[in-house]
């Protein structure tokens, strides 16, 4: 009989993660935010509005721009049967949108004034099975990632807005999908067109066009892997 114990090893393997939104630079800012990670996380796909095509642990839904009503894009990433756990990732924390996500299956909603680390650990813990809510955040500025326009000087709230007049919303449909009130869009669209030097609706959607405030609906092959 051999004296010595045998110990085996095993290696936790990272979780797979699908990041889920229409903008390049969006997911792209998610990407960066993982690089530090990668033993922990293994982004397996960037989705640009196409289906999750392979088997992932959790899909991190970004609601950056969505035109559409977003319970119905988070129950069509939670009826995808290769998608094993869904989680919003967002600065909108009304509490009917949090009761709402998480009655229909979402497992997480998370702040995106999370820094990196507390993100993953909070991936780490949705994976684990835990239901996953973090505090609502003070401010609508994310600690992290990208979205179109930062580079022009604009918030993140700016940004969202020119991105949803681009695609054609009117102030109504805006202050609908970013839960706002109508003064609020008003006050957002004021302060975004002195940034980017425009004065009328019709100069903000050419300016959006030619500076990447349309949703890119082909970005990568979908056989891609990060």
């Amino acid at each position: 009989m051999n004296k010595w114990n045998t110990w085996v090893v095993l290696e936790k393997s990272p979780i797979r993660v699908a990041l889920v939104n229409d903008y390049e630079v969006v997911v792209a800012g998610l990407l960066h935010m993982f690089a530090n990670y990668a033993d922990r996380v293994e982004v397996v796909k960037l989705v640009a509005n196409r289906e999750v095509r392979e088997r992932v642990d959790i899909a991190l839904y970004d609601s950056f721009g969505q035109t559409s009503s977003e319970s119905l894009a988070i129950e069509h990433v939670l009826r995808n049967p290769l998608v094993r756990r869904t989680v919003i990732y967002t600065w909108n924390f009304q509490l009917a949108r949090i009761e709402h996500a998480t009655q229909v299956g979402a497992s997480g909603y998370l702040s995106k004034t999370l820094p990196a680390r507390e993100l993953v650990d909070a991936l780490e813990q949705v994976h684990a099975g835990k239901l996953v809510i973090s505090p609502a955040p003070k401010s609508a500025t994310p600690t992290g990632g990208n979205w179109p326009g930062r580079e022009e000087g604009l918030s993140y709230r700016e940004g969202e807005v020119i991105a949803l007049i681009t695609q054609g919303l009117s102030n109504a449909e805006i202050a609908s999908t970013m839960y706002l009130s109508p003064n609020s869009v008003k006050s957002y669209i004021r302060s975004a067109y002195r940034k980017i030097g425009v004065a009328r609706r019709s100069q903000a959607v050419s300016w959006g066009m030619r500076h990447g405030f349309a949703a890119d609906y082909v970005r990568l092959d979908p056989d891609d892997v990060a």
